[in-house]
């Protein structure tokens, strides 16, 4: 049974940091293009960070780049999104993703979610 689970998400002062975690389980997770997205209240789920699974060349949105980190330890089926210099705007629930790819690098028609973790910039 696939299983990603987020933890690290709370409250934070504008210009703070946070550090969200996912730990995944049930599929092969080196094999896996890995994500974290986020929704905010009205607004629909945006993509914020990207990583491949080698662990390099990560792609990030416009908002949050210069300020987000995202990681992975392909030996702990983890992967880590350091949030510096939040602002307001960054407040949103903010959900790991995981793609399993083929042999030949492909993604999958599988996509699987966890649970989401609530990230709160305010004063």
């Amino acid at each position: 049974q696939v299983q990603l689970v987020e933890s690290g998400g709370g409250l934070v002062q504008p210009g703070g940091s946070l550090r969200l975690s996912c730990a995944a389980s049930g599929f092969t997770f080196s094999s896996a293009s890995m994500s974290w997205f986020r929704q905010a209240p009205g607004k629909e789920r945006e993509l914020v960070a990207q990583i491949p699974t080698t662990g390099s060349n990560a792609n990030y949105a416009d908002s949050v780049k210069g300020r987000f980190t995202i990681s992975r330890d392909n030996t702990k089926n983890t992967v880590t999104l350091q949030m510096s210099i939040l602002k307001p705007e960054d407040t949103a629930v903010y959900y790991c993703n995981a793609v399993p790819l083929t042999r030949l690098g492909r993604p999958t028609p599988y996509s699987y979610w966890g649970q989401g973790t609530q990230v709160t910039v305010s004063s």
